[in-house]
């Protein structure tokens, strides 16, 4: 932008001038260019004028108007060339459209012309569009698969001629030049392809060179053999074929084996692959699984003792002790099968292509050698301990290695973090089920369990057998003729602990374990000749529960041992086993004692001795227990063989009914006891002890001395029965004897004369009595039975007028059965008055 020049001065100077690139530069400030334009303005001004001027706006106002003519003659040009330019863009846009039109038709033309072309080529007579697609893909197809069958010819006739021209090799020169250039090239194409080849060379020698393989295929005419015609070769192409399929084998077992140390699982697999194709890969399986260096490792450690120490093998075969558990060297031996299997199954799936068959060949192997070695040996340890040790330790390990199975199966291996496949878990159960067999095959398990319960059992009950065998038994009787065969029981349980204790094939800890039990020492000569207290022939809840936590033990082996199709059978046994023991020999010998003592107490003279009762409780406690564990867990477990099932009903009811029968029999003889007791005591009621001369007699005793002693007697019974039984049993008891005794007092006081001061005597005796059986747990009918002996009393002391008044609240027959007082008892009573003859009383008598 240019000013006017200062040389030249004009009336009227210039505005400024300026063109379009002054605006496009992007420098431009419209600010700057007002501020200059204004400052041109100014500043010629003052060169025109003095120093000190007003302001004056015209030069400012003829810039401004120069300016705003300069920018409107540049508006106009812009316009100008707008419109030029927008009139170019028109004219290009139509002749763009007008490109691309033709340029389409052109196109459309090119696919009709292809269409059309590809139509007449694929399918000359069909002029159907819809169709066309398929047709070129009929011939894509027919012309690939022709193709490709070239390619097959071609692949074949070269393999043929390769084939035959290392025949000729190796039946002319006896070597294998161009099939051990194809091995040396390497690659696991070139190496399936030189066993491809070597397993067609052999079949050819077999056949062209018989003489090789020491047969004909047939007879041989004219030199032909089978339509063949042999040839005569100089060379053994058998010997040589297998020479070097020997040598590519062992050349690929050790590519493998390098592998797997540098853990190259492609080229391991590649291995695999032809290896497999190669003799089905039965040698590269053995190598990978026989080399392993578990096997290794395991197989110099195969010698080794069992770890556990002697405490814990004493506790094994301790029947109170809780099992310690899995041996520890058979546990290391799981822990680490169980690290193995799951590492070696991801290499396994890396390394061969038919992983499931290698992994079912180092599970069998792992299996069948290492664990089933140690297996071996722990049992056979066990089995120098004890029976029950061998018995703990066969359900220990068979716990943990099934434990082991289902942690594999839930693992996956191959097929990880999946479960494993069917057939692997097939192969699993297998081995499990193999290791275990010879132990508990047929009736050989069930056969140990019954043996080592048998000795605990006995051991348990030899000193309880020992005092019963002792004891005086009564020489006739029905009981006794029932108590035969439990006394056969008990003699054979004893014999058969004594012959196993001099047993040869006893072991010294099992030995010391069925002393310890049954508390016998090794220093006693002869064992059936010690000495045994009264108290060891009592029964104990303790040794029952002790014999009860051995069955449960032996149960719960044989649910995990056992095969379930065998369980009921089992159960059988062993119920079978428990009703012998416990129930015969232990329960019913304990009974048929208590019942000895009580029939043997019936007809004494002195005061009979009731210590055999509190053996009742513990009877009925036992019976309790047995019958509850073979309802809910016996019977239970057999209930899969209806059979077996009912068979095992019925024998456990016949057994607890035969132990009712005999509990209901000494608790029959015991009421005999006391009601024999009791009527022979009040035999010895004096005739004149309810007939005192003064009242003197009757201050200076408050009861009889029969009755104190029939109710001290009582007492000493009362104190029997609560140790004896409770509950319904003891309120049924209790009643029945309290109306015999009743009935007995109702008859007693019938016999005697009471005057009036012996009806005192009367009162409080009665009285005595009443207190004395109401202390027993009775039903209401009995209790009320037993308060009508109070009546009695009454009938002594009570003037005719008040009789009169009781006679006619009286009930018919007697009163024993009845809650009052019958007329014939009443009337019996009356009569013992010793005023019984005199008006008042007479008249009483004749008014009933």
């Amino acid at each position: 932008m240019e000013g006017t020049g200062s040389g030249s001065r004009a009336l009227f100077p210039k505005g400024p001038s300026f063109t379009l690139e002054d605006f496009s530069n992007k420098d431009f400030i419209v600010r700057d260019f007002v501020d200059s334009l204004a400052e041109n303005a100014v500043s010629q001004n003052r060169r025109s004028g003095t120093a000190q001027q007003a302001f004056d706006p015209k030069p400012l106002i003829r810039a401004f108007e120069n300016a705003l003519e300069g920018l409107g003659s540049l508006a106009e040009e812009l316009q100008e060339k707008e419109s030029e330019l927008l009139t170019q863009a028109r004219r290009a846009e139509i002749q763009h459209d007008q490109t691309l039109d033709t340029l389409g038709r052109k196109l459309d033309q090119s696919i009709n012309q292809f269409e059309a072309l590809d139509i007449t080529l694929n399918n000359p007579n069909t002029n159907d569009r819809g169709s066309r697609g398929e047709a070129g893909g009929n011939i894509a197809v027919q012309i690939g698969e022709k193709l490709e069958e070239l390619d097959r010819k071609r692949r074949r006739a070269l393999d043929a001629n390769f084939l035959i021209h290392c025949w000729l090799q190796v039946s002319e020169t006896g070597e294998l030049t161009s099939l051990q250039d194809i091995q040396r090239q390497g690659g696991s194409e070139n190496k399936v392809r030189c066993a491809v080849i070597a397993h067609q060379l052999m079949r050819i020698s077999q056949r062209l060179d018989p003489a090789s393989w020491n047969q004909t295929n047939g007879h041989q005419k004219n030199g032909t053999t089978n339509g063949v015609n042999g040839t005569e070769s100089s060379h053994n192409t058998r010997e040589i074929l297998e020479k070097f399929c020997e040598t590519l084998e062992q050349d690929l077992l050790k590519q493998f084996n390098n592998s797997y140390r540098k853990q190259n699982f492609d080229d391991m697999m590649e291995c695999a692959k032809v290896l497999h194709d190669f003799n089905g890969g039965a040698s590269v399986i053995a190598v990978f699984v026989n080399q392993h260096q578990f096997f290794i490792d395991r197989d110099q450690l195969i010698t080794d003792e069992v770890t556990m120490d002697g405490e814990t093998w004493d506790q094994l075969a301790d029947p109170d002790a809780e099992p310690p558990g899995v041996e520890p060297s058979l546990q290391s031996l799981i822990d680490e099968v169980r690290i193995i299997m799951q590492e070696e199954s991801f290499i396994i799936k890396r390394a061969f292509p038919y992983y499931e068959t290698v992994l079912i060949k180092f599970i069998q192997r792992i299996f069948q050698q290492s664990v089933q070695q140690r297996l071996e040996m722990v049992l056979e340890k066990a089995s120098t301990i004890s029976s029950l040790a061998f018995l703990r330790s066969l359900h220990s390990s068979r716990t943990y290695i099934g434990a082991l199975i289902e942690d594999l199966k839930s693992h996956g291996l191959t097929e990880h973090p999946e479960p494993c496949s069917a057939q692997i878990a097939q192969t699993l159960d297998q081995q499990m089920e193999e290791l275990f067999v010879p132990y508990i095959m047929g009736n050989s398990y069930i056969d140990r369990e019954k043996r080592s319960l048998e000795e605990l059992f006995n051991s348990l009950l030899f000193r309880y057998n020992i005092y019963h065998s002792r004891r005086k038994k009564a020489p006739t009787g029905f009981m006794a003729s029932l108590a035969q065969r439990t006394n056969q029981l008990m003699e054979s349980a004893k014999d058969a602990y004594l012959e196993r204790l001099e047993s040869s094939d006893l072991t010294p800890t099992q030995k010391a374990m069925m002393l310890r039990v049954a508390r016998v020492q090794e220093t006693d000569n002869n064992k059936n000749e010690i000495e045994v207290s009264e108290e060891e022939g009592y029964l104990t809840t303790a040794n029952a529960k002790r014999m009860m936590t051995w069955l449960a033990e032996s149960v719960r082996r044989t649910l995990e041992l056992g095969s379930p199709s065998d369980t009921p059978k089992d159960v059988a046994i062993l119920l079978n086993l428990l009703m012998m023991h416990m129930g015969q020999v232990y329960i019913e010998t304990a009974l048929e004692a208590a019942h000895e003592r009580a029939t043997s107490q019936e007809n004494v003279k002195t005061e009979p001795d009731m210590s055999y009762l509190p053996s009742i409780r513990p009877a009925v406690t036992i019976t309790s227990i047995m019958s509850r564990f073979i309802s809910t867990v016996l019977i239970r477990l057999a209930e899969s063989n209806t059979t077996v099932r009912r068979s095992m009903e019925a024998q456990s009811k016949l057994g607890i009914e035969a132990i009712e029968k005999k509990t209901n029999s000494v608790m029959k003889s015991t009421m005999d006891v006391i009601i024999n007791w009791v009527t022979k005591s009040l035999a010895q009621q004096k005739k004149l002890d309810f007939l005192p001369k003064d009242e003197l007699d009757l201050v200076e005793s408050l009861q009889t001395s029969t009755c104190t002693s029939i109710c001290l007697f009582l007492s000493r019974c009362t104190n029997m029965l609560n140790q004896s039984i409770d509950g319904q049993n003891l309120e049924v008891f209790c009643s029945e004897l309290a109306l015999a005794i009743q009935r007995l007092l109702f008859e007693h006081f019938k016999k005697f004369k009471v005057n009036a001061t012996g009806g005192l005597m009367v009162t409080k005796d009665i009285a005595k009595y009443v207190a004395t059986l109401k202390e027993w747990p009775l039903s209401k009918d009995v209790e009320i039975a037993v308060e009508l002996l109070t009546e009695i009393g009454y009938l002594f002391i009570i003037g005719p007028e008040a009789l009169r008044e009781r006679g006619r609240n009286l009930a018919t027959g007697t009163g024993g059965s009845t809650k009052k007082l019958g007329k014939a008892d009443f009337k019996g009573f009356i009569q013992s008055r010793d005023d019984a003859r005199s008006v008042g009383v007479q008249s009483v008598l004749s008014g009933l």
